[in-house]
């Protein structure tokens, strides 16, 4: 009997899942380090909505681009 679940490509969808997650942290510390500020502090302490959506945006960026390249 044929198994419903091909358990080869769902190893496979988990693995890109975990390598594209650990991408995108990489980039956050990466741009956490590259900026003067620390981006936290002025996200969440000095309310600062204009660098949270620049980041959004930047974070949503990152992630389409690694969907899209793991997707192939």
């Amino acid at each position: 009997m044929e198994s419903l679940i091909n358990y080869k490509l769902v190893s496979a969808s988990l693995l890109y899942s975990f390598i594209g997650i650990a991408i995108l942290f990489f980039t956050f510390w990466l741009l956490e380090k590259v900026t003067p500020e620390n981006l936290w502090k002025e996200i969440l302490e000095k309310q600062n909505m204009a660098l949270a959506t620049i980041f959004a945006a930047f974070i949503i960026a990152i992630a389409i681009i690694i969907g899209a390249s793991v997707h192939g």
